[in-house]
């Protein structure tokens, strides 16, 4: 790959509009000045179940005819695009009547990490792979491997235990040995073994070893850690908060 076209990739990845990202989406926007502000986001739509060709509808219309929360909405897309913003309690109390929603897009967001990115990473890998010495081979499926069976865990324990416990709870059932306090101390950190991955393709595989495609994939998982690490975050700062207050709503009865 020339000069030119590495500068190509890492301005594609890399340059978003700062300058809009400085202050927070707003309902009255346009769907399509939210997505030129920052191209990312259109990772949610999908997530949110609302399809491209909205024309110039704004973030209210778009949210509406698609039967989407807007303020559940606006809350992701501002998480995602501004380090510095985190909802306040209000906020989060105001998204109480959308907690199916919020659980539908995260398990829409777990779909996406494991058969699209995480496949996308994956035959990458063999691509690269096949061009090293069988140790080398060895080290890359280990990590690899690994690292996605961590994180099968980790979503399989979210999807079988903590959703159906708050949607239980929204319908009033909540079971008495279990609380969201569980899962958030044994929320764990499932970045180390993708550093691990990440350093062995850029420090310790031969030099020549399909440098272009060891680029892509580093740009795919260095994009999937950043996603991911916001996908954690609605979880503890959003999700976790949320379910909290349901519970001592039902404490009290």
């Amino acid at each position: 790959m020339n000069k030119l076209g590495l500068e190509s990739i890492i301005s594609n990845i890399c340059g978003k509009n700062r300058d809009m990202k400085s202050h927070l989406f707003s309902a009255d926007m346009k769907l399509a000045d939210v997505i030129h502000a920052d191209y990312s986001l259109l990772l949610l739509l999908h997530r949110f179940g609302i399809n491209l060709g909205f024309g110039d509808k704004t973030v209210q219309e778009c949210c509406e005819a698609n039967h989407v929360s807007c303020t559940l909405f606006l809350m992701i897309c501002n998480v995602y695009s501004n380090e510095q913003y985190l909802p306040t309690e209000d906020e989060i109390e105001g998204i109480g009547a959308n907690v199916d929603q919020l659980i539908a897009y995260l398990k829409n967001s777990h779909s996406y990490y494991l058969d699209n990115r995480m496949l996308a990473i994956q035959e990458q890998l063999k691509e690269i792979s096949e061009g090293c010495e069988q140790q080398h081979q060895q080290i890359l499926y280990l990590f690899f491997n690994e690292y996605k069976n961590e994180v099968i865990r980790h979503f399989e324990y979210e999807e079988i235990t903590v959703f159906p416990y708050i949607s239980n709870m929204m319908k009033g059932v909540r079971p008495g040995d279990y609380d969201i306090g569980v899962f958030r101390g044994n929320h764990s950190n499932i970045d180390d073994k993708l550093n691990d991955l990440k350093n062995i393709i850029m420090k310790y595989l031969p030099g020549d070893t399909l440098s272009d495609m060891r680029i892509r994939v580093l740009f795919g998982i260095f994009a999937l850690e950043e996603d991911l690490s916001k996908h954690s975050l609605i979880e503890d700062k959003i999700l976790v908060p949320l379910v909290m207050k349901l519970e001592q709503r039902y404490a009290k009865q």
